[in-house]
């Protein structure tokens, strides 16, 4: 074990947690129930609405539930589907209808358990730390059997500190007990994760898990825990 590395922390969405499949699989669901073509368009836009209107949810300009009604105020009326647009109470119960189905299909990449029990066994401290609403991410961790596995859980809707905002990370680096140049940070965007990692004096793992398979992101996890090795990784 690295000497000066005592702590990993990890993202959640994309990196321990599929959420592109879940979205697309709810998409899907939700999109056939009403009538309207799943098709591949279809579903592009859903996950660039949500990019769109999750983004600035993050920055602050909308509430999160208004996020989510903006979602389907840019994508059914667009299908072909008519919406009250003002009619908050009715987009919320549409709202419902997806996340149900969203949730039914929510699982963990294969091998992410065996990652931090495994890490937790050669004795590291674990962290999560997300950008997103601290009940639907706790419950992610709960529903795919990850919640046991962290000794601290930050999530921004909690926080209030959003990544790639360094006191994200310097704060979940205090409430585990180390500074952050003890602490791996894994995650899979480029700026939010990593580029905010090293900026709070942290080393940085980017994974691709649709490009990777589970055991060479275990090596890469492993690996970028050896002594000597530099502040950024790609795997």
């Amino acid at each position: 074990m690295a000497e000066h590395l005592q702590a990993v922390v990890f993202d959640l969405d994309g990196t321990l947690f599929d959420h592109r499949a879940a979205a697309r699989t709810g998409a899907t669901a939700f999109l056939t129930h009403l009538g309207l073509p799943a098709s591949a368009p279809a579903l592009g836009r859903w996950a660039a609405a949500e990019d769109e209107h999750f983004e600035r949810w993050r920055s602050g300009e909308i509430g999160f539930a208004e996020q989510r009604r903006e979602r389907l105020r840019t994508v059914l009326p667009a299908l072909g589907h008519p919406l009250d647009l003002d009619d908050t109470a009715a987009l919320d119960d549409l709202f419902a209808d997806y996340l149900r189905r969203y949730r039914a299909a929510w699982r963990a990449f294969p091998g992410s358990r065996d990652l931090l029990d495994e890490l937790r066994s050669r004795g590291y401290r674990l962290g999560l730390l997300t950008n997103g609403d601290a009940e639907q991410q706790c419950d992610k961790l709960a529903r795919t059997g990850l919640s046991e596995a962290f000794d601290v859980v930050h999530a921004s809707g909690r926080t209030g500190l959003q990544k790639p905002d360094e006191r994200a990370f310097t704060g979940i680096a205090r409430a585990l007990g180390f500074a952050p140049s003890a602490c791996l940070f894994v995650g899979d965007d480029p700026e939010r994760d990593v580029a905010g990692a090293r900026r709070a004096g942290m080393r940085g793992l980017l994974v691709d898990r649709e490009a990777t398979s589970p055991d060479a992101v275990r090596v890469a996890v492993l690996s970028a825990l050896e002594p000597g090795r530099p502040v950024l990784f790609e795997a």
